[in-house]
């Protein structure tokens, strides 16, 4: 699994796959988020989550091309998964594998204190329920 050395070269691959799918940012960062992988906003912000940090660059690529299409489409809707699709493939693939990462034993692997999400866009409260923790 190849991880990313630090913010700033999350940073610099956030920022080519914004070149390259033509979104103007305002701002990016890299930071510690409770509920989500990331979020955008329609003023051009855009934030990760610091934990995306400790996973697999395909997972990171995901998560940043799901959020800069929603620049352009701002729902899942078909247009959305056409364009997932035509820059990313199987896209598929990497949600699920991002619905399926077990926590504990992601935790395992990741530093002291970090937590890797359930889902994107789902609170972690729902997915501890969900399994009686």
């Amino acid at each position: 699994m190849s991880r990313w050395r630090d913010k700033e070269e999350f940073k610099a691959r956030a920022l080519e796959w914004a070149d390259k799918l033509g979104v103007k940012t305002r701002s990016l960062s890299v930071r510690p988020m409770r509920r989500k992988w990331a979020s955008c906003s329609t003023a051009g912000n855009l934030n990760f989550n610091s934990d995306l940090l400790d996973l697999d660059r395909e997972l990171a690529d995901y998560v940043i091309v799901h959020e800069l299409l929603h620049f352009f489409v701002p729902n899942h809707g078909k247009l959305w998964k056409s364009l997932m699709r035509a820059h990313l493939g199987d896209y598929e693939r990497f949600s699920e594998r991002l619905r399926t990462i077990d926590r504990d034993a992601v935790h395992d692997e990741l530093p002291s204190g970090a937590i890797a999400k359930d889902t994107i866009h789902k609170s972690v409260t729902r997915a501890a329920s969900a399994r009686n923790l």
